[in-house]
C-alpha cells in the first residue's frame, strides 16, 4: 500500500533549517564555473535519489523521464527557470517544477526530452540551450525516473507557454537557491511511517507571492547544491 499524498504541504512542520552547511563558492555560480564542474566532476553521487522504490505505488510501473535544469545567463548572475503547473493535472498539479516531462519512444536521450518538453511547454527553443551534462536520476513517488539535464540558457528569447500544462515561467536566483539557510526540511507523519521533504520558499520581494519550491524539484536543487560544492 502506498503512503497518502502530501495534499498541503506548507502544512507540513518545519523540522529545520540547513544554514550550518557551507555556501557553494561563487565562482562556481557563474557560466563559466558551472561549465567547469562538469567538466572536472567525477564520481559525483547524489545525496537524495527519491522516495520511488521506498514509498511509490508498486502497482504503477516506472516511467522514465527528464527535466532541463535550465540556467539562464542574465547581467545580475544565473538564474533558474522553472514553472508552475496548472491546477488540473493529474500528476504534481500546481507544484514548481523543472520544465520536461516523460520520455518518448522517439527521444534518442534524456537530453532530447528535456528540450522537447522545455519547447512544448514554455516555447524554448533548443537553439538557446548550452547542454552541459546530467545530474543523478531522481525518482519520484509517482513512480518518474527522471534525468536531471543541466544547461546554460543564452538570452534572448522569447517563451510561449502551453496554458494546459504551464500556468506561469519564473527565475529564480541561482545563489539564491544554492544558499543551504534557505533550504528547509519537512517531516510528514502518517499512520505506519513518515515522510521527509526539503523545500525553498521564494518570493520576488517581500510584497509578492510565494513560491512554494519542494518535494522533487527542491531535492533536485539540493542534488545540484551538492554537486557545484563536490
Amino acid at each position: 500500500m502506498s503512503p497518502p499524498r502530501i495534499i498541503d504541504p506548507h502544512a507540513v512542520p518545519v523540522a529545520g533549517h540547513d544554514q550550518h552547511l557551507d555556501p557553494v563558492a561563487p565562482d562556481r555560480l557563474t557560466a563559466a564555473g558551472v561549465r567547469q564542474q562538469f567538466h572536472a566532476a567525477q564520481g559525483f553521487e547524489a545525496p537524495i535519489r527519491g522516495d520511488g522504490g521506498r514509498l511509490g505505488d508498486p502497482s504503477r510501473p516506472a516511467a522514465s523521464a527528464a527535466v532541463l535544469v535550465g540556467l539562464v545567463e542574465r547581467d545580475d548572475g544565473l538564474q533558474v527557470l522553472l514553472t508552475r503547473r496548472t491546477e488540473h493535472l493529474r500528476d504534481h498539479a500546481g507544484q514548481i517544477s523543472f520544465p520536461g516531462g516523460r520520455a518518448e519512444p522517439e527521444d534518442a536521450s534524456a537530453e532530447a526530452t528535456a528540450l522537447r518538453e522545455a519547447e512544448e511547454e514554455v516555447g524554448l527553443a533548443p537553439a538557446r540551450v548550452e547542454l552541459l551534462g546530467r545530474l543523478p536520476d531522481y525518482t519520484t513517488v509517482t513512480q518518474y525516473v527522471v534525468t536531471p539535464v543541466v544547461g546554460i540558457v543564452h538570452p534572448p528569447f522569447d517563451l510561449q507557454l502551453d496554458a494546459f500544462e504551464v500556468a506561469e515561467a519564473f527565475e529564480v536566483p541561482l545563489a539564491w537557491l544554492m544558499t543551504p539557510a534557505h533550504h528547509r526540511r519537512h517531516v510528514f507523519q502518517y499512520d505506519g511511517g513518515q515522510r521527509q521533504f526539503l523545500s525553498m520558499p521564494w518570493r520576488r520581494d517581500p510584497h509578492a507571492g510565494e513560491y512554494f519550491i519542494w518535494g522533487a524539484t527542491a531535492a533536485m536543487l539540493r542534488n545540484l547544491y551538492h554537486f557545484l560544492r563536490h
